[in-house]
């Protein structure tokens, strides 16, 4: 199985960029993993919020295929415990499939297309993150899972 991250926009901090990359880089010790960033939509102040979503997902959708299993980080999804975590990782593996994508949205969410879309909608917190904080978050939560499923030491209970 392949994880894959699709992120909508660049990162502006190099030190998050830095921690992002330290975890993908832990990662291939487990999995196949791969960070795939789409640009920013271009001229979106001319957008509306719903315009905006609409050409966000038009372009994650050119990312999947059929076959692909669609996980939305979003605020209205299920929260997980870490340990919680790892298991979806672990049924996810054990279903055979071949590609597991993460997207993290643009700044007002996903288009109904891409909710439609969705086999599953996950939730970090109630609180709000900015973008390229979730990257990291994501990117740390899926290697404590794995190192939950390995029974190494990372996570303490």
């Amino acid at each position: 199985m392949t994880i894959q991250l699709i992120a909508i926009g660049k990162t502006d901090s190099r030190e998050l960029e830095t921690l992002v990359l330290n975890y993908i880089k832990r990662l291939e010790h487990y999995i196949k993993f791969e960070l795939e960033l789409i640009p920013d939509i271009k001229n979106s102040k001319n957008l509306s919020e719903e315009q905006q979503k609409q050409k966000e997902g038009e372009l994650i959708l050119k990312k999947l295929s059929t076959s692909d299993i669609l996980v939305l980080l979003d605020e209205k999804g299920k929260q997980f415990s870490s340990k919680e975590f790892s298991s979806v990782l672990q049924k996810r593996m054990n279903s055979g499939i071949k590609k597991l994508i993460f997207v993290i949205g643009g700044p007002y969410g996903f288009s109904e297309t891409l909710y439609s879309r969705a086999n599953q909608k996950i939730s970090l917190s109630k609180m709000t993150f900015s973008h390229q904080m979730v990257r990291l978050f994501v990117v740390e939560q899926i290697y404590r899972g794995f190192t939950i499923l390995k029974n190494e030491p990372y996570h303490h209970d």
